[in-house]
């Protein structure tokens, strides 16, 4: 385990998890009474760690098999298939080996794709293109799900992925799995708001109104302080208050981007003494330069039209109405058109966020390294 107590990536355990009490217990509530969650939150706010967090739960763990089914980087079905078919494998397996070769025993299509790892448990092992019939697969999987020994929490992050596959047929055929069957509960998580609410609010769209809405805000401020300064303390160094408020208020409270300047600032304390707010900028500076490589880039490929309205979209800090006249006057863009085509592309590049037509970039960081080239 690292040293650094300020943890960036999984779920490690309760004593380095901040608070989401009453979150857990929400989700709980809807698990334990038969309802489907649609849990929105824009990325790195938290989602996936409290998913992580309500699966660690002791009784959760012995009552359910759970699994956390990631589609962030899938691009059509095929994918989402080998991406399903692992994630449930890899969770069995850490419940028993029965468990595991009862799930092998249902997915037949995806059987050739079945080694033998050298801990001595079955792994999938599937390259691109090596599902021949998802819709199959997707089937054998389910019918696994509807039977297994123990009732499943299935938590599907990133679900706003399936809407984008080519085919356009993974959203209709979920839902018909979905609804029929009674093992599970599934928890539908996603980051982009408005495609989230058109999937599941929208009256044409197969999952409208199938399931219970649960949207997370940041943590709380003075919550979160106090956790930081228990880290800090139980580990011989010390934290003022202010420092975390000050990095709170600057990051908007976004869980990620605070946690990551909280490492930093934890790594540069030595043990007896004081991390105050004169050493903020200098962390900070610390991760944009690390990052610095990465967003060079980033800038060297965009076409010429991304790059201007990224530049812009970062001067206005929340961007609105982009393609207006007074916005395409007062940062000196072409036309309402180029704007339209430029944005789309770096929407769909996750360059820039698109909050119910408030756009602004999406990585802080980023945002911060770029208003340093402006400047």
């Amino acid at each position: 385990m690292a040293n650094n107590p300020f943890i960036l990536e999984s779920y490690v355990s309760d004593e380095l998890f901040c608070d989401r009490e009453e979150e857990t217990k929400l989700l709980r509530t809807h698990v334990e009474n038969g309802r489907n969650v649609t849990l929105i939150a824009p990325r790195r706010v938290g989602k996936t760690g409290l998913i992580e967090h309500f699966f660690h739960q002791k009784d959760i763990a012995l009552q359910y098999y759970c699994v956390l089914i990631d589609l962030y980087a899938t691009k059509d079905m095929g994918e989402m298939v080998q991406v399903m078919g692992k994630s449930i494998l890899n969770a069995l397996k850490s419940q028993s080996r029965k468990a595991a070769d009862a799930f092998l025993a249902c997915i037949r299509s995806l059987y050739a794709g079945v080694t033998i790892g050298d801990d001595g448990m079955p792994e999938l092992k599937l390259g691109i293109g090596q599902v021949a019939e998802p819709q199959i697969t997707v089937e054998e999987i389910f019918s696994y799900i509807d039977k297994a020994d123990k009732p499943c929490i299935i938590a599907i992050d990133e679900f706003q992925t399936v809407s984008t596959y080519p085919d356009g047929k993974a959203e209709a055929l979920l839902r018909t799995y979905v609804q029929h069957c009674h093992n599970a509960r599934f928890i539908f998580a996603g980051s982009r708001r408005t495609m989230m609410s058109e999937m599941f609010l929208s009256p044409n769209r197969p999952f409208f109104q199938s399931t219970t809405f649960m949207n997370i805000d940041v943590l709380n401020r003075d919550v979160y302080a106090s956790f930081a300064m228990d880290l800090f303390s139980e580990r011989g160094k010390h934290l003022k208050k202010e420092v975390v408020e000050s990095v709170y208020d600057r990051f908007e409270g976004i869980t990620w981007y605070v946690q990551r300047t909280m490492n930093e600032l934890y790594a540069e304390t030595p043990v007896d003494s004081i991390c105050d707010v004169s050493m903020i900028d200098a962390a900070i500076n610390t991760i944009l330069a690390s990052n610095n490589f990465t967003y060079e880039s980033i800038l060297f490929q965009l076409p010429a039209k991304q790059k201007e309205l990224l530049f812009a979209v970062c001067k206005a800090g929340r961007a609105e109405q982009v393609t207006s006249t007074k916005f395409i006057k007062q940062y000196h863009l072409s036309s309402a058109s180029s704007v339209q085509s430029a944005l789309r592309g770096l929407v769909d590049k996750e360059f820039v966020s698109n909050d119910f037509g408030k756009y602004e970039v999406y990585d802080k960081f980023f945002a911060l390294w770029l208003k340093g080239k402006i400047m």
